[in-house]
């Protein structure tokens, strides 16, 4: 018997990803062939994936960015998202003092 795919593959990647995300950090995504994206100089192998299917990214045009680079940020219902995911949960990780660099 074969086992469904996890919604979220990575929870932990995930979460990590949403933190940055709400202090202001931008994703990444060089090639959008691939799943795999970079936030704050780390690649992220699973998160693109939920973040964009569940509708919490955005693209957006990057006038100091590369030609051919795809730029995402937070949107509305993202923030609302990353809001309550912090405030409820993960044991306060995501609501840590971390800032974007």
């Amino acid at each position: 018997m074969s086992h469904p795919e996890p919604i979220i593959a990575d929870r932990g990647e995930f979460i990590d990803a949403l933190t940055h995300l709400r202090r202001g950090c931008v994703l990444v995504r060089p090639d959008p062939t691939d799943e795999r994206c970079v936030l704050n100089g780390s690649t992220l192998y699973t998160a693109f994936k939920p973040l964009a299917s569940y509708g919490l990214i955005e693209e957006f045009a990057n006038a100091d960015g590369f030609e051919h680079v795809q730029y995402y940020r937070l949107n509305p219902r993202g923030r609302a998202f990353a809001d309550r995911a912090c405030r409820n949960g993960n044991k306060g990780r995501c609501c840590s003092d971390w800032q974007c660099a």
